[in-house]
């Protein structure tokens, strides 16, 4: 963390230091593109095998949490606090820095594209669904199995690990205990809890139609809440809770509890593949709803890319919702080599993006 402080002196001619801005930042290797395994290409039998797609990484900076008082804006604070924090991330060397913004905000948006070199990169979607006083159904022709860290480690490593942004330390995500669980959807009749043989022989014989997802817990670590609205409307949100809660089996889609402090959980590593991928997506986007309810939570919350093929399927409310967030990243340095990927900021987006949980 970086803070931008001022000197302010007092009646009796002290002198005391007032903290003006603060900028924080971290550091991860993530994934930036993907290349085939060298023995694929170079294989001389009569059958090759089908080429493997291996991760590049990159050491990513991530700038978050830039705030500068109202009362010491446009003073160029805002500027110096991100050109300490850049410098502390070529130091460590990191390669990329990127930020998240509202595609509204363009007082930020000017600061970063303009002054400081960055360039506009990706617009994922925010997708927020509120936990209703009713459980959602969830399809009885599917079974949804909790993984143990072990096995999704390895099931994200060997079937995500190529997507944009993949987290190379995932495994101190999943066994982070804000994580509330990676589970897998199938199709009823493949596995069960107690048939379940372990990750490396499901990825050896795998059902045609799987997806995933992991849960993470925000509640224990931030609240939300929302403001300016009307008497009115809060009045009349409260009132389809209420009838929600007395008449559960009407399924009334109930504004949630939203004008008080609430708790989220967030959804990531959304994936999957098979032609039944979309509805086993939904299946565990209505299971982690019902996660959410028992813990109290108002709303599901994942992000996603903006092509990706499982979007669809994951239930939201538009108005909830940020169609296109935005994403801005910066090369730190012109003297790395291009190497295998070149430079990333130039790259075209893939279909997914690998949203890290720790930076919601």
């Amino acid at each position: 963390s970086q803070v931008a402080e001022i000197v302010v002196h007092n009646g009796e001619n002290e002198k005391k230091r007032a903290i003006v801005g603060m900028i924080r930042g971290c550091i991860k290797t993530v994934t930036c593109g993907k290349k085939l395994s060298r023995n694929a290409k170079n294989s001389s039998d009569s059958i090759k095998p089908h080429p493997q797609p291996l991760p590049l990484f990159t050491k990513l900076a991530y700038i978050l949490g830039l705030r500068v008082s109202p009362s010491h804006r446009r003073m160029g604070i805002g500027l110096k606090l991100v050109c300490e924090m850049e410098e502390w991330f070529r130091v460590n060397g990191a390669e990329y820095s990127y930020i998240a913004t509202e595609n509204d905000n363009q007082a930020s948006i000017k600061l970063f594209t303009h002054k400081c070199g960055y360039s506009k990169f990706r617009t994922p979607s925010i997708l927020v669904q509120p936990v209703f006083a009713h459980r959602a159904r969830v399809s009885s022709r599917v079974t949804i199995i909790k993984l143990s860290p072990t096995d999704a480690e390895t099931l994200y490593r060997r079937r995500f690990s190529t997507t944009e942004f993949f987290p190379r330390d995932i495994d101190s995500i999943l066994y982070n205990k804000l994580n509330l669980g990676t589970f897998l959807a199938v199709p009823k009749g493949h596995y069960s809890a107690q048939t379940w043989p372990g990750v490396d022989e499901f990825l050896a014989s795998q059902p045609q139609s799987w997806a995933v997802l992991s849960v993470w817990n925000c509640k224990d670590v931030f609240n939300l809440e929302v403001r300016g609205a009307s008497r009115m409307t809060q009045i009349l949100a409260k009132t389809t809770r209420l009838v929600d809660r007395a008449f559960p089996w009407l399924k009334v889609p109930s504004v949630p509890e939203v004008f008080r402090p609430f708790g989220l959980h967030f959804l990531y590593g959304l994936g999957g593949e098979g032609p039944l991928a979309e509805k086993l997506t939904k299946s565990l986007c209505d299971f982690a709803h019902n996660l959410a309810k028992e813990s109290r939570c108002s709303v599901v919350a994942t992000e996603v890319a903006s092509r990706e093929p499982l979007r669809l399927a994951i239930p939201h409310w538009k108005k909830l919702s940020c169609a296109e967030d935005l994403w801005c990243m910066k090369r730190l340095g012109e003297d790395y080599s291009d190497g295998s990927l070149g430079d990333w900021t130039k790259s075209l987006p893939g279909l997914s993006i690998f949203v890290d949980p720790r930076e919601v």
